[in-house]
Parts: structure tokens; C-alpha cells; sequence
């Protein structure tokens, strides 16, 4: 189906069904404003659909992890945070983290010159280690307007 995401089509690959779980934790990314804990998942997942569990959210998690349909987030606040992956081959974002706050802020608006330059540092990459880039993944840290009180 035309209309269908496009994890869609990876689950399926992957012999992996779709199961309404499965559907409610990806949709609840989805609509994430957001970078949920799992816990944060378990809540919204349970509010839907009572008979979810918290390790059926977490087994979920770990299956969408390892398909690379959803991306896992350490910050350091003892607990995990995750996104829904862009669509493969997209444009992409990166993450602004503030170390005060925790805050997690998407940069995608990224210009022409970002663009150039990520592409050259990339191609120097793959020159210098003989390595075959599929995608990356770019953070940048520091303090939140809010959190500087500006």
C-alpha cells in the first residue's frame, strides 16, 4: 500500500508483524513532540490500550531499535529516551541537548553551507577509514535560552 509509513515496509522485511502494540507505541512516537522515556511510552500505551505492559513496551522498543525504525537516547539522567527515525535517505536532524534542563531540542532547519560541509566531512571519512557511511547522527550541548534566564 501506497499510503503505508515507510517502517512499515521494514517490519515486514524483517518478518516482524505488525501487531496493535507494535502500531500504538509507533504511532505514539509519531505524534511525539517530544523525546518519551519508555515509561512515557507505557502510559500512553496504557491509557489506549489497558492490556499493554511495561515489558511489552520495552520488548517492542528493542525490536523497533534493532530494526533501525526507532532511535535510543542516553543523556545521562539514568533513563533511556527515544525517537521515531526519519525516513531512511531524508534529510535528517540533529539534537541541541541542554545540560541543565535535560531539554532535547530537533534541528532540522539545517542551510545549504551545513549541508556542504556535512557532505565533505563525510566523504573524508569514508577516504580516510575506508568506511561506508549509511547515515549520522550529530549533538550539539550546551545551556537553553531558559535555563540562562535570557
Amino acid at each position: 500500500m501506497k499510503d503505508q509509513p515507510w517502517w512499515y515496509g521494514r517490519l515486514k522485511e524483517s518478518g516482524a508483524r505488525l501487531t496493535e502494540p507494535r502500531e500504538i507505541v509507533l504511532e505514539i512516537l509519531r505524534s511525539a513532540r517530544e523525546h518519551l522515556t519508555a515509561t512515557d511510552i507505557y502510559i500512553q500505551a496504557h491509557r489506549m490500550k489497558p492490556s499493554i505492559g511495561l515489558t511489552t513496551v520495552y520488548r517492542t522498543l528493542e525490536l523497533l531499535i534493532k530494526l533501525g525504525i526507532v532511535q535510543k537516547f542516553e543523556l545521562g539522567e539514568g533513563k533511556a529516551r527515544f525517537e521515531l527515525v526519519d525516513k531512511p535517505g531524508g534529510e535528517g536532524h540533529h539534537h541541541l541537548v541542554c545540560l541543565k534542563c535535560r531539554k532535547i531540542i530537533d534541528y532540522s532547519d539545517i542551510s545549504n553551507d551545513e549541508k556542504e560541509f556535512l557532505s565533505r566531512v563525510e566523504d573524508r571519512l569514508k577516504k580516510k577509514y575506508d568506511f561506508k557511511i549509511l547515515d549520522h547522527l550529530m549533538w550539539f550541548y550546551g545551556v537553553c535560552r531558559e535555563c540562562r534566564g535570557s
